[in-house]
């Protein structure tokens, strides 16, 4: 199960930040970030990937979902 980080309604680096955090707290884990804004899209991409996680985005409506999976 992977843990949800919503970060809908915030501008960076809020998305960052709170994506970091669940990355810390949740070692290991697949992490699903809920954002609306391709600026958001675009950095927590950049933070998954520099952290060693696989990111795979989709929309989903207005919002957009990116699933952060650990490489192993």
């Amino acid at each position: 199960m992977a843990v949800e980080v919503d970060v809908r309604g915030y501008s960076c680096p809020v998305p960052v930040v709170k994506t970091k955090k669940a990355m810390e707290e949740n070692p290991g884990k697949e992490l699903k970030v809920i954002t609306d804004t391709q600026t958001s899209v675009q950095n927590v991409t950049r933070l998954g990937k520099n952290s060693g996680y696989k990111v795979d985005v989709r929309e989903d409506g207005e919002d957009f979902v990116l699933v952060l999976i650990p490489e192993k």
